[in-house]
């Protein structure tokens, strides 16, 4: 990973933010996945409550103008800016970031339990008495399933800082739970 290229989201009053970042995330993991390589990382500079309005693209320089070069953004030029390759500067460390699946629906778990044969009935609803949902603060993208169709929140967890890069491949969102991205 000696090579980053950022991708900012421009306000626009017809689309939030959230839309436009959901779109170019969408568009980006389907050239990932078209491409099927793992060698390009992502990452949300200004994550907090939102993933914000910048995306970063990680990897090799190669890599990245590859990518490039597939015009993945094709429709949605108006709506970013998009930098050049540049080279990673001064790193503060390496972080993961990767995807979280929250499993917020004790109704659904309960649902499942009883399907599987798991617990009957009776026990599940006594389960369902005590359990809270789950719930996290974490950035997320709403996506729509290429196979099924359906809609879902792609929650995005940024790793703890760690001084030492740790190699492997990324998914084709670009997350990863083992390998590193550089943070500056």
């Amino acid at each position: 990973m000696d090579h980053y290229q950022e991708i900012q989201v421009l306000p626009d009053p017809e689309f939030t933010e959230e839309i436009l970042m959901a779109a170019l995330f969408a568009k980006l993991h389907r050239a990932l996945g078209a491409r099927g390589q793992g060698d390009i990382g992502v990452s949300f500079p200004d994550h907090h409550l939102k993933p914000g309005a910048r995306l970063r693209l990680h990897g090799k320089r190669e890599a990245l103008a590859e990518l490039e070069a597939t015009n993945w953004r094709t429709g949605l030029q108006d709506y970013c800016q998009c930098k050049q390759l540049m080279p990673v500067p001064a790193v503060q460390g390496w972080r993961t970031v990767s995807r979280y699946q929250v499993k917020s629906s004790p109704e659904r778990l309960m649902r499942r339990s009883v399907r599987k044969g798991w617990l009957t009935e009776e026990q599940a609803q006594q389960r369902l008495q005590t359990l809270p949902p789950l719930r996290t603060t974490l950035p997320w993208l709403s996506m729509k399933s290429l196979s099924s169709g359906q809609r879902f929140l792609l929650f995005i967890r940024h790793g703890e800082l760690l001084p030492a890069q740790v190699s492997g491949t990324f998914s084709s969102y670009g997350l990863s739970a083992q390998a590193t991205i550089p943070w500056f």
